[in-house]
């Protein structure tokens, strides 16, 4: 059993030792000194990294920056700008990228090559280097600067994500803190908006890569707001080993622990995504279970919660579960109807594909808190799967129908 997991308050991505940030308003976005949109995290000593990052075709040369350095290199911190995606910009865009990422790396008194880029925003511009170059070297760091630099990430965010989890290896704490963003544009596949983690764990990077994609598999790619994938999308760690704690080493029950640890974390971002997804009101959480593998769980639940029907019944707080049944049905995993069990808020809609009479008053006062939870019996074996998003309402339209105007 993974050992005790307890959260930080008020922890973030510099809540591990060695960790340090800062961020600053470059007008990247738009002027003001309270719109932060360039930020930087340092970790005081070399750092394994792991990340995962878009399957989009089309993709932010600050993804093909990242993805283009060497999985065994030396990593000490982080450049990200908000408000620009640098994407579909040609060439100039990896050009830019690296130059963010060599002016950082001066800045912090570091090895060049040795800094990741991330980036988010408007799509087809070009990143204001003149602005770039001139606010990078006024970015202080401070050990409680991870605040700042989530607040930094955002762009139609209305507020900034971030937590921290501790646990113990021998006699010493370990923590993982993380920051994450992105509310609109968001259908991960093999990443998330951006996230950032940090942990003062000592973990080689084959298996921290491995503990990386385990994590997002079951949190951050069970996220869906809108059914779109992001061109920029990418969720990093860093391990720094600050902690002097023993290293993790895979198989031991510290690897479960840590594992079960960055799981948890991943997941309360998940959920802080999701609930402040472009003009929502509701978190919506569809737990999957009995399902025939891991994968057909996986499938019905993020089908279901990204369904623009169910997304849609949930603001309206309208129990028309059929809609439910139809996304399961289109979701490419194995379903028996006679088999599946339907549970809105745990009131029990269908027992073994028959429709369980329900006040519908009762439900519908239920669906108008402000989480959601479906639960579905798939009665086809042992595997489940949880997926997150919200509900859509007329905001998420006016939000993306004036986005650049």
């Amino acid at each position: 059993m993974p050992g005790a997991i307890e959260q930080v308050q008020g922890g973030s991505i510099t809540t591990p030792r060695g960790f340090s940030a800062g961020a600053t308003a470059a007008g990247i976005k738009t002027h003001g000194d309270e719109k932060l949109d360039l930020g930087l995290l340092y970790s005081d000593r070399p750092c394994s990294w792991a990340g995962t990052f878009t399957t989009n075709k089309v993709k932010s040369p600050s993804v093909v920056y990242d993805q283009n350095i060497p999985a065994d290199a030396a990593i000490r911190g982080v450049v990200v700008t908000a408000g620009i995606a640098n994407a579909c910009v040609g060439a100039q865009g990896l050009t830019d990228a690296k130059e963010m990422a060599d002016l950082a790396a001066d800045h912090m008194g570091v090895d060049r090559g040795s800094v990741l880029v991330g980036s988010t925003g408007v799509i087809g511009v070009e990143l204001p280097m003149a602005l770039i170059r001139a606010s990078i070297p006024t970015i202080g760091l401070a050990d409680d600067g991870g605040l700042d630099l989530s607040k930094s990430i955002m762009t139609t965010d209305t507020h900034h994500k971030y937590a921290a989890v501790q646990f113990s290896v021998g006699s010493s704490t370990v923590s993982i803190g993380g920051i994450a963003k992105g509310v609109g544009m968001i259908h991960p596949n093999m990443a998330t908006m951006l996230c950032f983690l940090g942990t003062d764990a000592a973990v080689a990077q084959p298996l921290l890569q491995k503990m990386l994609s385990g994590a997002v598999d079951d949190s951050l790619n069970m996220l869906s707001v809108d059914g779109d994938t992001s061109t920029n999308d990418m969720a990093v760690i860093l391990a720094n080993g600050a902690s002097d704690a023993p290293a993790i080493v895979e198989g031991s029950p510290e690897a479960e622990t840590f594992q079960a640890a960055l799981n948890e974390l991943c997941v309360e971002l998940t959920k802080q995504l999701a609930a402040d997804g472009e003009g929502a009101t509701h978190l919506i959480e569809v737990q999957v279970e009995g399902a025939g593998s891991v994968q057909d769980a996986r499938a019905a639940a993020k089908t279901v919660v990204s369904s623009s029907l169910v997304k849609s019944a949930v603001h309206g707080a309208d129990p028309n579960w059929g809609r439910i049944l139809a996304a399961l049905g289109r979701s490419g995993a194995d379903v028996d109807e006679e088999k599946v069990a339907l549970y809105i808020n745990d009131v029990c809609i269908m027992e073994g594909g028959v429709p369980i009479p329900f006040h519908k008053e009762a439900v519908v006062s239920l669906m108008r808190r402000d989480q959601v939870t479906f639960r579905i019996g798939m009665g086809l074996g042992t595997a489940s799967a949880t997926a997150w998003g919200c509900d859509l309402t007329e905001a998420y339209v006016v939000i993306n129908s004036a986005y650049t105007t």
